[in-house]
């Protein structure tokens, strides 16, 4: 008989919930999305429930993020599979960010897309030397979805948009400084923090200061690019950043040009509109509502089709981006990628 891919429970008045495909590095699809879903809801309410914690099963990572395929699969039709995905992700995240009862996430390995979504929200997020975090959907066609109009751009600086763009990937130095994760814990510690945790379930913040560890300053590269990356990447329109990165003609700012000319042109200016949107809104709810909105189109477009063939059907990594580059992604195409639904279709929290 088949594992469940997400398991859940109560324990000790804790309500876990274990990513549990590991193959897959725990990808999220939609039934995933609602079993977390139904146990967040029956435990909001729950006297017996003090907090809840997320965690993975096996050592690969967390979560890699949702099931592209399908999500390709579906736009390159009528993408009504893809939606319906999204409207219940994005549900989720919408829950985890307003849940009533503390909520723990242990980021040990593998943190991208779809799995920063479930993470991000918790109010205690732990990450371990195993950690590389990212959102790279620039890479295939798409943008730092999952509420990352709302979490990037609210990073220090510009270091939001940067990893937006770059799809940059970090390490629990660097996302501890930036305030991505809360606490540091060596992964050799994380039974005992569990089992801490337990004991303990009302105050996850108490046991978290109790078992986090310093992480060592050169562990932390980003710091010395953060002056450059708040000077070179606070623009509003993606060719004035490119422009100031080759007027700086560092060696750093030379290569962050080199990594942004492999992304697609169409994404790198969805990216920044939406984090510069994102930044504007009052509630985490409009960033998703601005967001699945967004995506429902996104996925329809050249873009994603070949970047998700490029890089995860054929592996190729040669994407043909169309246009080409970022003189034929028009403001007028971008409005139409970020109009308003319809009221009828628009997404909603539960």
């Amino acid at each position: 008989m088949t594992e469940p891919e997400v398991l859940t429970r109560i324990e000790n008045g804790v309500g876990r919930i274990t990513l549990n495909r590991p193959k897959a590095i725990h990808a999220l699809n939609r039934a995933m999305c609602e079993a977390m879903i139904e146990a967040l809801l029956a435990w909001r309410g729950d006297e017996a429930v003090g907090s809840v914690l997320i965690d993975h099963a096996g050592e690969r990572g967390f979560c890699a993020g949702g099931d592209i395929r399908m999500i390709a699969e579906s736009g390159a039709g009528d993408a009504s599979e893809a939606k319906a995905f999204f409207k219940t992700e994005y549900q989720l995240n919408h829950l985890l960010f307003d849940y009533p009862k503390p909520v723990t996430a242990i980021v040990d390995g593998i943190v991208m897309g779809g799995g920063v979504g479930i993470s991000e929200p918790a109010d205690i997020r732990i990450a371990t030397e195993r950690t590389t975090y990212a959102m790279p959907e620039t890479g295939i066609g798409l943008f730092p979805d999952v509420g990352g109009g709302w979490f990037l751009s609210r990073l220090p600086g510009q270091t939001g948009v940067w990893l937006a763009l770059t799809g940059a990937r970090l390490k629990a130095a660097d996302t501890v400084a930036l305030g991505i994760h809360t606490h540091f814990v060596p992964s050799i510690d994380l039974a005992a923090f569990k089992a801490a945790l337990l004991s303990n379930p009302a105050d996850p913040r108490e046991e978290a200061d109790r078992y986090a560890c310093p992480t060592e300053p050169e562990e932390a590269p980003l710091d010395a690019h953060r002056e450059a990356i708040d000077r070179l990447f606070g623009f509003d329109t993606v060719e004035d950043i490119f422009a100031a990165l080759e007027a700086d003609g560092s060696d750093w700012a030379l290569a962050q040009l080199k990594t942004l000319k492999t992304k697609s042109p169409q994404s790198l200016k969805v990216s920044l509109r939406q984090i510069r949107t994102g930044a504007t809104l009052a509630s985490f709810a409009e960033n998703m509502a601005m967001e699945y909105a967004l995506g429902g189109r996104v996925v329809r477009t050249h873009d994603f089709q070949e970047g998700v063939r490029a890089v995860i059907v054929d592996k190729d990594n040669a994407p043909r981006w169309s246009p080409k580059d970022l003189s034929g992604v028009s403001i007028d195409a971008l409005d139409e990628l970020f109009a308003p639904l319809p009221a009828d279709e628009a997404w909603s929290p539960l």
